[in-house]
């Protein structure tokens, strides 16, 4: 009878089991997969965690611009007049939500009970602004005063104070009121706010945070498109050439040699130039740059494979060449071809941050890292601006980084030769 030990001999694992362990094994490659599933969690989450939630994280104020990491301000916020929307979860997921208000740095504020007039000193001013309580509050009517009916009273502005109570007419024409006591309330819990700026702010005074955590989305949206388009063309032109060889072999590869000899970024900034400006078009430059490396490595995996028997008999069956590819050879290419889209993940993510420092990626107010470390190189000498270009710079460092732990990891798990006890 064959005791515990013998069995566990006997016991022949999946390939694949072989593969996780020498992972795993691998501190530097869990580190870089550690780092690479958080930044895809914070780009999922995007707007719901950052503490501006508008869209591109946009909302900003030159009063507050270029302040160091930890500032913190009264912030004044005012109603745009526009409709008030409520958002979806998949809205605020997704686009953001734009802002009902004008933010305006302060320093202190009073409020003139009578007439419900606020006197505020803006952050870093001189003189005094005065501002309506009931137009800072509410989002207020803007058409004609003449095209609505009963509200004689209401001709020259959209509200009016009769004694303690306030009258005014909302965005959507209609008649509301409201006291003094309740509309200051309001004001002081929802149109005041103490704001920190935890990484400053940029020459916009707009939140580096916010769009650090945005910047992580595109960045990644870049490499994973990037690499779908590489991924297609490369295996398509790369399984042509190495299993019907011949002719069509040496065309795809000189096609595959020219576009090699020319440097990628010039090739990507060509590309870009061509088809214009916009994030959609660099994520196709990069794309059509980057799959010559998998095509190379298809084709000559493909030449070797093809040799082998389980080829020869899937012929002899009558199988169609399309099938015998798709079905039967490029699966067993999954594991180099892992290696590879990680490398080019990384690669897609710095080359799109050079293309949005060129200007020829992500337009502003889009918060590209790379649009991020352009806006900041003006101030690499500064101690006051210096955050600018430090944070975005280290972000894309660290995403480059973990791709590439993480793409060396995944070279040494599909290779039979490293030893796993």
């Amino acid at each position: 009878m064959q005791t515990l030990q013998e069995k566990e001999v006997d016991i022949v694992y999946k390939p694949s089991y072989y593969v996780r362990k020498r992972f795993f094994r691998n501190i530097s490659a869990v580190i870089g997969l550690g780092f690479v599933l958080f930044a895809v969690i914070i780009a999922f989450l995007g707007y719901l965690i950052m503490p501006d939630n508008t869209p591109n994280a946009d909302d900003g104020n030159p009063h507050i611009q270029i302040k160091p990491p930890g500032f913190s301000a009264k912030i004044l916020k005012k109603h745009k007049n526009i409709p008030i929307h409520t958002p979806t979860f998949v809205e605020k997921l997704i686009t953001g939500v734009p802002s009902e208000y004008t933010i305006i740095p302060i320093e202190n504020y009073k409020i003139d009970k009578n007439t419900l007039i606020i006197s505020y000193k803006v952050f870093g001013g001189i003189k005094e602004e005065k501002i309506s309580l009931v137009a800072a509050t509410k989002s207020l009517y803007v058409g004609d005063l003449k095209d609505l009916k009963g509200v004689e009273k209401m001709k020259d502005s959209p509200y009016l104070i009769d004694g303690d109570k306030v009258l005014y007419i909302n965005y959507e024409g209609q008649i509301e009121i409201s006291s003094k006591e309740s509309l200051i309330a309001e004001f002081e819990k929802n149109n005041i706010e103490d704001r920190t700026y935890w990484l400053g702010t940029d020459k916009q005074g707009r939140d580096m945070l916010s769009r650090l955590i945005f910047g992580t989305r595109i960045s990644l949206s870049i490499g994973l498109v990037a690499v779908l388009i590489s991924v297609l063309v490369g295996v398509s032109l790369g399984s042509l050439a190495g299993f019907l060889g011949g002719k069509i072999d040496y065309t795809i590869t000189w096609f595959m040699t020219v576009v090699w000899s020319i440097p990628q970024i010039m090739l990507v900034i060509a590309i870009s130039l061509a088809l214009g400006r916009g994030i959609w078009v660099a994520f196709i430059a990069v794309g059509l740059t980057t799959w010559v490396d998998i095509a190379r490595l298809v084709r000559g995996e493909i030449m070797a494979i093809k040799e082998k028997q389980f080829v020869e008999a899937s012929k002899a069956l009558g199988l169609g060449n399309f099938r015998i590819v798709t079905r039967h050879i490029l699966p067993n290419l999954f594991g180099p071809l892992i290696v590879v889209i990680s490398s080019n993940f990384a690669s897609a993510i710095l080359t799109e941050a050079g293309l949005s420092f060129l200007g020829l990626g992500a337009q502003p107010p889009m918060p590209s890292w790379g649009m991020m470390v352009y806006e900041g190189k003006n101030y690499i000498g500064s101690t006051n601006g210096f955050h600018m270009i430090f944070y975005p710079s280290l972000a894309i460092s660290i995403m480059v980084l973990a791709f590439n732990l993480l793409g060396n990891g995944l070279r040494d798990a599909y290779d039979p030769k490293t030893l796993v006890k």
